[in-house]
């Protein structure tokens, strides 16, 4: 079963966003993406990446990809948000890290974090198709 992945980034973090999926992109391509709008699109325009972008996040989509995730359909979220700009949305940003906390969903919220769990994730990956031994 491919992992199922939502990646969202707030406007100062869309290329951090870029640089993070381009790092991983070999392992991303290898997932089920879901991303807010402008996120996702350029995820797909500018690294050729597979994503079912829904709308952005000011307009419903980090609510939409919250229906996905209390629905058991998002295995990881990566958000990198922007935490010196407010943002008109919050009460959704908020629900939407709300609902990883409360359905134990992995959630990034910085480069940092966000390089942890795809790394890990990538590990798990390797070693499933790999039959679940140890690569040499």
């Amino acid at each position: 079963m491919k992992l199922r992945i939502a990646l969202i980034a707030h406007d100062t973090k869309k290329d951090d966003m870029l640089a993070l999926a381009a790092e991983y992109k070999a392992f991303l391509s290898t997932c089920t993406l879901t991303a807010t709008g402008t996120t996702g699109g350029r995820l797909t325009k500018e690294l050729g990446l597979e994503v079912d972008r829904k709308h952005s996040g000011p307009f419903g989509g980090d609510l939409q990809i919250g229906s996905l995730l209390v629905e058991g359909e998002i295995d990881c979220l990566i958000f990198l948000r922007d935490p010196m700009t407010p943002q008109s949305h919050e009460p959704d940003i908020n629900a939407l890290v709300r609902a990883c906390e409360v359905h134990n969903t992995p959630c990034a919220t910085n480069v940092a974090s966000a390089h942890l769990v795809l790394t890990q994730l990538e590990q798990r990956a390797a070693q499933m198709s790999n039959g679940g031994r140890e690569s040499a």
